[in-house]
């Protein structure tokens, strides 16, 4: 099978498109307004990294800095009304990493924002790394992750002291939804099968309606083939043999797809070097989905490379595949040119500034 890494050259190496409404609107200058969320921890040095690199590539991009510090409203977490106006006003916003307050009542504010604005697909592409060696050379995986029920419904009680009940859910409308947009972007990105990962062998009625509600949509897309397979069957040939799964889409209820993803992460390096993007009906948020690593916050010890590619996905979902195109490549020529040019994240010496710089002289 032919090598299928990022490469610091080739075109085709570029991670597939997101597929779905075109976002973004220039103004008369040309330039677009994009939402930026800086976040919290070392999600500051990583957003401004971001800035400088793409001001060095010339992107036609302003970016309007929001706050999202959360308020709890009537007991349920809010983020502030001026972040979600910008972002719909903008409709694609970047994000850094985000620290939900603890022992304050706050909900988990990545899930906040993925119902405020209806994110119902998360998007991982991972793929290994020229350059950057791990023990799985030919790794190309995308996996689309259902964002917004399952287990993660937040639905639990206590049913008498000592017994807690949480509830599953699972609707039709959001399985049909999440499903139509692998095929779409199966579609879109010449993978040829769509494979749902489920467990419907033990939870019949909820994966169950997910694995009957794709074999429906399949119907409408005849030249994509449909597969299921169950969750431990996935992680298996996943972790033995992940070239398996190099022309298919993986899509999967919520709770899988937090773990699925992740685990793909492992194969190509770890979540540093993993973009992601969550789309909606109205909007698009691209997100870098590591931590926000409060411990190395202001040392000048981060990692901008998730980000940035994430950056990258963003990028070309609004259309602007070339300045896409120039960053991946200068980022990924960094991350082959030696340690003395990475991260200590991946096994280098450089600060968060020594990388950002190394990338604009690469651009």
């Amino acid at each position: 099978m032919a090598t299928r890494n990022y490469s610091a050259t080739a075109s085709a190496a570029a991670p597939a498109s997101v597929v779905g409404k075109y976002l973004g609107k220039p103004k008369a200058d040309g330039k677009y307004t994009v939402t930026l969320v800086p976040g919290d921890g070392i999600g500051p040095e990583i957003s401004q990294a971001v800035q400088d690199i793409h001001a060095a590539a010339g992107v036609p991009i302003d970016w309007e800095p929001v706050d999202v510090t959360p308020s709890l409203v009537n007991g349920i977490t809010t983020i502030p009304k001026p972040a979600v106006s910008s972002i719909y006003k903008n409709t694609v916003a970047l994000k850094g990493p985000l620290a939900t307050p603890i022992g304050k009542g706050h909900q988990s504010l990545n899930l906040t924002l993925r119902r405020t604005f209806g994110l119902f697909a998360n998007v991982r592409p991972c793929r290994s790394i020229e350059g950057y060696e791990t023990p799985y050379k030919d790794v190309d995986t995308v996996l689309i992750r259902e964002n917004t029920e399952g287990e993660y419904s937040g639905i639990e009680h206590v049913i008498i002291p000592g017994v807690v009940q949480s509830i599953k859910l699972i609707t039709k409308k959001a399985s049909t939804r999440v499903i139509e947009y692998a095929f779409e972007y199966a579609k879109s990105n010449n993978r040829p099968k769509v494979l749902v990962v489920h467990k419907a062998s033990i939870m019949k009625m909820s994966d169950g309606l997910f694995v009957q509600t794709a074999r429906e949509v399949a119907q409408k897309y005849p030249d994509i083939e449909l597969g299921t397979e169950l969750l431990d069957n996935t992680c298996l040939k996943l972790a033995s043999n992940p070239e398996l799964f190099s022309d298919v889409v993986m899509v999967m209820p919520n709770l899988y797809g937090d773990i699925l993803s992740d685990l793909s992460s492992g194969l190509i390096g770890g979540l540093g070097l993993t973009p992601s993007g969550n789309m909606g009906e109205k909007v698009a948020i691209f997100e870098a989905v590591h931590g926000s690593a409060p411990d190395i916050a202001g040392k000048g010890l981060a990692n901008p490379t998730a980000l940035l590619l994430s950056s990258c996905m963003m990028l070309r979902h609004m259309g602007l595949g070339d300045y896409a195109e120039k960053i991946q490549n200068a980022v990924l020529k960094t991350i082959a040119s030696g340690p003395e040019n990475r991260t200590r994240d991946l096994k280098g010496t450089a600060s968060t500034q020594h990388f950002t710089e190394a990338v604009i002289k690469n651009l």
